[in-house]
């Protein structure tokens, strides 16, 4: 970003005759991250940003947006004062956008949208200056700040959208203004505060609200909830998926501990391959490839982008412990479609005995109970030989399971004996053993990994 004051007032539609003659080469919303050459937003969190101005200024920001309720503390720099913080934000964004003019591809999903982002950008970045947003910045606050952070000779902007609540994509869309729109999966993360699958869909397909007339709607051609909803879109459509009639499908996976490699239909002499784990992978590859295709990047770029992926942040890790065993590590984040993708990669994968550590599954609300029971007809003695659950939403996995297997090799714990579990561990483990930790991050089985490695 570079930008004078000047031009935040024009953009922001504020009248002044006196601005200081400061140059912007950044934004920033925290205090502890300001740079020199920044402009600051006081943003409102758990805490008032305008009481870390003193912090801000210490770190050298130039300049700082300022709510007019608020009274100004000092004049060290310039102080832009506005209706509303967020507002501000916001606009200002926008107007950066339209500046520098990328072409912006938009990515949602219940799971996968991080790595799909990666991917997209990885793949664009062939032939393209790509920006994207960092880490999981994805909420009204990340996209905003990702748009206004992107460098001036941004060609392409890969742009992640989250959401908790109805109406949240649509907002970040409008922000954002997209020329491809992309829907990873529709899953039931967040199903507590949507109630149902087709509801969260709903919310999911606010992301082609403000997609442009010319642009592309890329999206998951397995699921039907979306086939039905993407009947209603005019914009040119692309379909990714398993099954054969979508417009890019896999024809052939063949599963690894670190990577996955893969053939597709458009491009049957070439093999692919990505440095992760799983089929849910390919899929999201697939989308990456399609909005690839879109933008007219040859297939074997693409090829070899996707080989060369760094994700920003693959929750799903391998580790080691200390006794050798092999760690599949999951413990921030889990849900019915991501346990299920996690438990069907890892039987694939060719080892010795194996064992799961699965935690609750939070916020499903009132289908906890069915949610985490279906995870039953995934797990087989077969190819999980112990089962060790954590949480009082899993006792309802523990019921489904108990005819499958005897008590020793089916144990149930309590969140709060979670020492007991990781001691259980330690002495079951051997170094021969593969052993999967998933759960949501409130069950916190992170203390168990660090005991474990």
């Amino acid at each position: 970003m570079k930008m004078k004051l000047r031009e935040v007032y024009s953009a922001l539609k504020i009248e002044s005759e006196n601005i200081p003659d400061v140059e912007i080469t950044g934004v920033c919303f925290d205090s502890r991250k300001a740079k020199t050459g920044d402009l600051f937003f006081p943003l409102q969190g758990e805490r008032d940003g305008h009481e870390f101005i003193n912090s801000a200024i210490e770190h050298g920001v130039s300049a700082t947006i300022w709510q007019n309720d608020h009274d100004i503390p000092n004049n060290k720099i310039p102080y832009v004062t506005v209706e509303d913080v967020s507002k501000a934000f916001e606009t200002l964004a926008k107007y950066y956008l339209r500046k520098v003019n990328p072409r912006v591809i938009a990515v949602t999903g219940s799971n996968g949208k991080t790595t799909t982002k990666d991917m997209i950008a990885k793949i664009l970045s062939t032939s393209n200056n790509v920006a994207k947003t960092p880490q999981n910045f994805n909420n009204e606050i990340g996209v905003p700040y990702t748009i206004l952070n992107m460098p001036t000779n941004t060609e392409v902007l890969v742009v992640e959208m989250g959401m908790d609540r109805p109406g949240q994509i649509d907002h970040l869309s409008n922000i954002a203004s997209p020329d491809i729109s992309v829907i990873t999966m529709i899953g039931e993360a967040h199903i507590e505060f949507f109630g149902t699958r087709d509801k969260i869909a709903d919310a999911k397909m606010e992301i082609v609200n403000h997609l442009h007339e010319d642009g592309a709607f890329v999206y998951n051609g397995d699921e039907p909830l979306l086939l039905e909803r993407a009947e209603k879109v005019d914009q040119f459509k692309f379909k990714f998926g398993n099954h054969t009639s979508n417009d890019l499908y896999a024809t052939e996976i063949v599963p690894g501990k670190t990577t996955t490699k893969f053939k597709v239909n458009l491009w049957p002499e070439l093999d692919f391959e990505i440095p992760m784990m799983g089929e849910y992978n390919v899929n999201n590859a697939l989308a990456a490839m399609l909005v690839g295709r879109i933008s007219h990047i040859k297939p074997e770029a693409m090829q070899k982008a996707l080989q060369e992926l760094f994700v920003t942040a693959n929750r799903t890790e391998w580790m080691k412990a200390k006794n050798g065993a092999d760690i599949l590590s999951d413990v921030y984040n889990s849900n019915p479609t991501a346990a299920i993708e996690v438990l069907h990669s890892l039987k694939d994968i060719k080892t010795g005995r194996k064992i799961i550590v699965l935690g609750d599954m939070l916020e499903l609300g009132d289908a906890a109970k069915s949610l985490h029971e279906s995870l039953a007809s995934h797990i087989d003695p077969k190819d999980f030989a112990k089962v060790y659950l954590v949480g009082d939403d899993m006792k309802y996995l523990r019921d489904k399971l108990s005819d499958k297997y005897n008590s020793s090799n089916l144990l149930w714990y309590g969140k709060d004996q979670l020492s007991e579990l990781t001691s259980n561990l330690q002495q079951e483990l051997q170094p021969s053993d593969t052993i999967l930790l998933k759960a949501s991050h409130g069950i916190h089985l992170e203390s168990v990994l660090h005991e474990l490695i």
